[in-house]
Parts: C-alpha cells; structure tokens; sequence
C-alpha cells in the first residue's frame, strides 16, 4: 500500500532490490534507521563512510553489509541500482546525488528530500502489507498518516483486504495478552484478536481488548466453565478444539506469555493431537516486565548475573514440588516468584534456611501495569508480615535479590 499527498510531484513506485547493488554514503544515525529495511529486502548495501555508529558496526561484523572505511570519491555508484546520500555535510550529499544523476542511479538525499531523485517514504509492515506514505517534504506528517493507517489496519478499524492463511483461520491462536494493560499486547496478537469468531479468555488477559472486539463475537470466560478443579485444562481444552471444528477462528486469549506457567504448550499439544491447525503467538510475559514497570531491573551490570523464574502454585516440600529451594537459596542473583502470594511466608522461610541473607531486598508488584499497581518493598525475612499487613493479593509478581532495592 502507498500513499501520496495531491502536492506531492512524486511517482509512487515499488522496488525490487533483492540481489542488487545498493550504495549508502554515511554511517551514521540516519544509516542506521535506513539500513535494516534495505537489508530485509535482500539489497545488497555497501556502506561508505569514513565512521560508523556502533549498531552499523554490528551489521557489518554480522556479514549483513559490506562497509568502504573512507570518504566518498566520484564513481561509486558504478553499478548501482540504488543510493542514498546520508552524511551530515551538504556538498557531499550533493555530490553524490549529482552522480547518481549522471549515472541514471535513483538517488535519496537525506538532509533535502526534494533535492533528491527519490524519497523515502514513512512505511511500516502489517499482515503481509507495506504501508508508505509520501507527503511532499513534509516527513512528521508522512510518519503521522503512516500511524494512522497502521492502527487502524491492526485494530481491524481498516479492512486489509486479506485473504485467510490455512494456518491461522479456521483454526485456533494461542495468544499471549501480556501482563494486563491492554497496550502489551503483540501487534499481531491484536490482529488476531480483531479477526476471531470465539475468544476463550482467562482471567488475567486484558480486559480491555474483549470491548473493541464486534457484537458478534462470542466471548468464553474461561474462568466460568463448569468443571471441577482437576478436569479444568481438559474442559478448556475440548471447549477450543470444538469451536474449532465447528469451522470457527479460535482466540485462547491468556494473559502474560502462554508458554510461562499458562499451560499454553498443553493446548498446543491438544490441538495437535486432534487435527485442528494452531498458531502460538509469544506475549510479553509478566515476570520481567511487572517489574520493569515498577523501576525494578531484574538484571544490573555487577548487581545481578542471573534471573530464575520460580512458580509458586505449590509449596516447598510438596511432593509435586519440582523446584531445588535450597540451591535457590544459594543463588546470588534474582528470584522471580511467580504466584506466590498465599504461600509467601513458606517460600521466605525456605531462601533463608537456603542461606539467602535476611536483608535480601524484596519488591511485591501487585497488579502490575494496571491502574490499581501496588509496589511494596521489603527484606526477605519481614516481607511475609509485611506483606500480610497491607493485604497484598493476586495477581502479584515477587522480586527477591540486590535488584530489588536500587530504586528503593
């Protein structure tokens, strides 16, 4: 899809540069946000430019780009399909788009965009689209119409025009909501979402995102299923895998990252298992980024060299019990503690028997990312009262080591 302003003079075109000779004079920042797309349609980009930026560095160490360590000389667009003057000095970028002329090379001058041969258009991917937008030199407005135009194909506001993918419909999405504002969510999580005929939804997935879905979309809280404890995953389970063959687009909506203590793999397997096509679709998982939210780091250079993310649906000692709490409490480095609320003061117990330190600074981040986030900040060896005291519940994310206390 491109887009042209009325006032715009340019010929709105789309070029194949895969395999192609693409020449970028200048290295620096304006490079850097230039070269990934031409590296990802397979151009082949030499880069000239006496510096470069470090992440320009890295994509040439990673073989992605091939870079000339000096100043720009009249004749290297020999052989070019492309270029792009990209330097911070006026005249060189003049000369190179004065070549680029001479040799017939479509030439995009950054520091001008009118006096080039070319301009970059603010553009962006959705579903199988690339979205560009041209406005006649006036780029904040390009990039706000490009916005436009993105948000409103991802939340289905706009009809892409898509043709259903065999994998994805009919058929079931497992995706991850992440930690509970509506904002988390994956782009192509909320594409999904937009597109479902059933949504079966936990409790901690984002509330918000059922509102924008269409009247005709049937919501299954799967909270509300009647089943007893034990039989719960293979109610929900049989609950997707039918909608499915009814000839339905499934959305598992769960909050967090399906595959982190959400039993999404047990869905995938049970889909599998019965025919029915499943896509997984990652989402930013609670454990890191509760904390994030909260100014809690899991790692810091010198502070934490390690991250454990430990479930605390059941305690220490109990036979289904998988976790080595005394090796945990020998750790040095970050404990994530995941439900671990109600069992907090056995937990706590269990690090300090383990040999954690009894000042080992804790952050509880209850309702993390939400509105009604509550931060509490403690030590191991008080935060189970502490936490008692100030009726701390679920859902909350525990963060136990040196990290939890820098932003105190």
């Amino acid at each position: 899809m491109l887009v042209g302003m009325p006032d715009d003079p340019h010929y709105l075109s789309g070029l194949d540069l895969s395999g192609r000779r693409v020449v970028m004079v200048g290295g620096g920042t304006v490079a850097q946000r230039r070269l990934p797309r031409l590296v990802g349609a397979g151009a082949l980009v030499e880069v000239i430019s006496p510096e470069t930026t470090p992440s320009v560095s890295g994509m040439v160490d990673s073989g992605e780009i091939v870079w000339h360590r000096r100043e720009y000389a009249d004749g290297d667009l020999e052989g070019a399909w492309y270029a792009l003057a990209c330097t911070d000095d006026a005249e060189v970028n003049a000369a190179v788009c004065a070549e680029g002329e001479r040799a017939r090379v479509f030439c995009v001058r950054a520091d001008s965009g009118t006096d080039g041969s070319a301009v970059t258009p603010a553009s962006g991917r959705h579903g199988g689209l690339l979205v560009g937008v041209l406005s006649g030199g006036e780029p904040l407005r390009s990039a706000a119409v490009r916005d436009s135009i993105l948000d409103g194909l991802r939340a289905g506001v706009v009809e892409d025009g898509r043709v259903p993918k065999v994998d994805e419909l009919p058929g079931v999405a497992l995706v991850g909501g992440g930690p509970g504002d509506p904002e988390l969510i994956t782009v192509r999580g909320r594409r999904l979402l937009a597109r479902a005929d059933v949504v079966v939804v936990d409790r901690l997935a984002p509330r918000e995102l059922l509102d924008e879905l269409a009247p005709e979309v049937e919501i299954v809280d799967a909270a509300k299923i009647p089943y007893g404890r034990a039989a719960s995953q293979e109610v929900i389970n049989a609950t997707i895998i039918e909608h499915a063959k009814a000839g339905k687009f499934v959305v598992r909506l769960k909050g967090g990252d399906p595959y982190l203590f959400g039993r999404g793999f047990e869905e995938f397997l049970a889909c599998v298992e019965a025919g029915v096509p499943v896509t997984m679709v990652p989402g930013i998982t609670s454990a890191f980024a509760v904390p994030a939210v909260a100014d809690v780091p899991v790692t810091h250079r010198g502070v934490a060299h390690e991250v454990v993310v430990v479930s605390g649906h059941v305690a220490p000692g109990h036979e289904k019990s998988l976790v080595d709490w005394p090796a945990l409490g020998r750790l040095r480095g970050t404990i994530v503690l995941m439900m671990g609320v109600e069992r907090l003061e056995e937990f706590a117990a269990a690090l300090l028997d383990g040999g954690r330190p009894g000042d080992t600074p804790v952050a509880i981040i209850e309702d993390g990312t939400m509105r009604t986030e509550r931060v509490l900040r403690s030590t191991l060896d008080s935060v189970a009262a502490e936490a008692k005291a100030a009726a701390v519940r679920p859902p909350a994310v525990i963060v136990i080591g040196p990290v939890a206390g820098l932003a105190g």
